[in-house]
């Protein structure tokens, strides 16, 4: 399975009338945060795939209009829940650090109940599935992962124990600007794997075995 990662920037490549050719094979996209709706939905009218995605700490306007109509046609907001998709199991948690009083901002103590209000369907995941879950798609990064040093783009403590209880393959997240070809956008925590979706990324993987992240 081939996913497609976006986040905070609208990129060339994309969106593009070339979309088509360039990402033909791409079987789902996942969006960190930080697009607006209009970008996502051209994205999987031109691709024809599931797109999941989260809210960041900007387009808040459009986060809470989302939250108010609940409508947007094609796409999927998995913030503060989680989903099966594709033979994948979602789980999404949008939002940064709280810097200011503006929306979908979170306290360390804010996210950690954020995760706990998903340990009921994570349990089922594991239970029924052999798995707690496949990605963890947010929009903030953990901390002392890709992150910096000032509040706002500071990453979430509670991201760290989250990867090493419920070990998912990959936590996708944004947030955090790329502004050198050079800098870091993979890390491996643990058994997950960490990435920055700033732009564009490109993922490959195989449809999880039902025990994959067991004891």
């Amino acid at each position: 399975m081939k996913i497609l990662c976006l986040a905070d920037q609208i990129d060339p490549l994309v969106y593009s009338s070339r979309i088509k050719t360039r990402y033909r094979d791409v079987d789902m996209v996942l969006s960190a945060g930080d697009l607006p709706l209009e970008y996502l939905d051209f994205v999987v009218s031109s691709l024809n795939c599931p797109l999941l995605f989260v809210f960041g700490n900007h387009h808040i306007d459009e986060y809470y209009a989302y939250r108010k109509n609940s409508a947007a046609a094609g796409i999927i907001h998995v913030g503060h829940s989680v989903r099966e998709e594709g033979g994948l199991i979602i789980a999404g948690l949008g939002g940064s650090m709280r810097y200011n009083q503006g929306g979908n901002q979170f306290t360390e103590r804010q996210m950690t109940l954020e995760i706990w209000r998903l340990f009921p369907r994570l349990l089922w995941n594991r239970i029924f599935r052999g798995r707690w879950l496949d990605i963890l798609l947010t929009h903030a990064s953990p901390w002392g992962i890709h992150d910096k040093s000032d509040p706002c783009h500071r990453g979430f403590k509670c991201f760290l124990w989250f990867m090493r209880f419920f070990k998912p393959r990959y936590l996708i997240h944004g947030h955090i600007h790329l502004y050198d070809l050079s800098s870091v956008r993979t890390t491996v925590y643990e058994k997950t794997t960490v990435i920055n979706a700033y732009g564009q990324y490109l993922i490959s993987m195989e449809k999880t075995e039902k025990n994959h992240g067991s004891d």
